[in-house]
């Protein structure tokens, strides 16, 4: 039965994450824990419900469990629709083969029959790895005014980062007229978010062509979108002058938590423009007569005994008497012990930080230290000292530093 939409989205959520190292050793790259209490995914999955967009697909492929768990039937986001809502769409098996997603276009081939049922005049194609707010309504106002086959989303970068990006050139600021892909010698600074609209009867002719190209990549940067350039399809870019960040590195994903906690750079606060997440039910947080708080984010659950300081704690958290953290993110269900100190770091979920232990380095003043990892379900021992910038993963046991 087909239930006609004008705009559903398709979300790409299966990617490692490998630069995020042990943050991603057993879940994918959406479902990393970030802000105190979300994880990436929501703000993607938030900003399509506060779009209107009440279609979402989400295609895994990467560790799932957690992510597919997470998501369950969509409530948290208004998305658990009689007609439409999100649903996850792992690679399946057909005509008796069973075949992973090799790329981004590819892994909307394979998903051709899901879209269809909805006839959709457009298709929003998303990634769930970017921490932004965006209204996606907006730019599909922008892409019907225009009658573009592709829209694509940009932001303007910084020179020197522009080569870690797709890159857009235009000849009036909005008419796309040049494409290239992480380019070593950028012809512009409109950097390709991984945001696109597209119609939808264009975009199946393309994926069904790319798809019977062996020698493609079967992706939108390196294959489906120079090859609408070079076929003269009617393109635009859709101009984006909010906070954005592609938090695929232990320092932007440190950054990105940072920031939060300037309301000048990403507003989690905003009464028009909620970001909703799948909470868990604690109670508030406490914090004993010996601790202290300051330009910091502590999450429900979590037990103070300890000094926080520019940080991010999770639910949950428990710290010590004469703990300090600085700088740093806390994930949930982490146990700080008494005169432990954490500064410049990143501490996974279920962590315990035993008595006097040190982690990471404390810079002087403004100083910023290399931001030092540890890895889920990991114990530092008691009165160990890890140095700033080392990445520890002690799941299974390892004492290797």
């Amino acid at each position: 039965m087909i239930q006609k939409k004008k705009c559903i989205a398709m979300l790409l959520a299966g990617g490692q994450g490998s630069r995020l190292h042990v943050l991603t050793k057993n879940i994918a790259k959406p479902a990393v824990p970030f802000g105190g209490k979300y994880r990436i995914i929501d703000f993607t999955l938030s900003n399509c419900i506060n779009s209107n967009i009440s279609v979402v697909g989400v295609l895994t492929q990467y560790e799932p469990l957690v992510l597919n768990r997470y998501i369950r039937n969509g409530q948290p986001w208004d998305l658990d629709r009689l007609y439409g809502g999100v649903y996850t769409l792992p690679p399946y098996q057909k005509n008796g083969n069973s075949q992973w997603y090799e790329g981004t276009a590819n892994a909307i081939y394979q998903n051709i029959s899901f879209i269809e049922q909805y006839d959709p005049e457009y298709v929003l194609i998303l990634s769930g790895d970017h921490i932004y707010t965006m209204d996606y309504s907006k730019m599909l106002s922008f892409h019907e005014e225009k009658n573009a086959d592709i829209t694509i989303a940009v932001i303007n970068v910084s020179l020197k980062d522009a080569s870690r990006f797709g890159i857009v050139c235009t000849e009036d600021g909005e008419k796309i007229n040049g494409f290239q892909e992480k380019p070593k010698e950028p012809k512009s600074t409109l950097a390709s978010m991984g945001i696109y609209i597209f119609k939808w009867e264009k975009l199946r002719q393309y994926l069904i062509a790319d798809e019977a190209d062996e020698t493609s990549s079967k992706d939108f940067g390196k294959n489906i979108i120079p090859k609408m350039l070079e076929n003269g399809e009617n393109m635009y870019a859709y101009s984006f002058e909010g906070y954005w960040k592609d938090v695929g590195t232990i320092d932007s994903l440190w950054e990105a938590n940072m920031d939060i906690l300037n309301n000048d750079h990403l507003k989690l606060n905003d009464p028009d423009w909620k970001i909703y997440a799948r909470n868990p039910i604690a109670p508030p947080h406490y914090a004993g007569e010996k601790a202290s708080t300051e330009n910091s984010i502590v999450s429900e659950g979590s037990e103070l005994n300890g000094t926080i300081r520019n940080s991010v704690i999770f639910y949950n958290v428990k710290t010590g008497e004469g703990s300090e953290i600085g700088n740093s993110v806390v994930m949930q269900n982490t146990v700080v012990g008494k005169n432990a100190k954490i500064y410049n770091a990143i501490i996974a979920e279920h962590v315990t930080v035993q008595d006097g232990a040190i982690i990471g380095e404390k810079g002087e003043g403004d100083e910023r230290k290399p931001i030092t990892v540890v890895g889920s379900y990991s114990v530092i021992k008691s009165g160990e000292k890890i140095p700033a910038g080392k990445i520890i993963d002690r799941s299974e046991g390892d004492e290797n530093l």
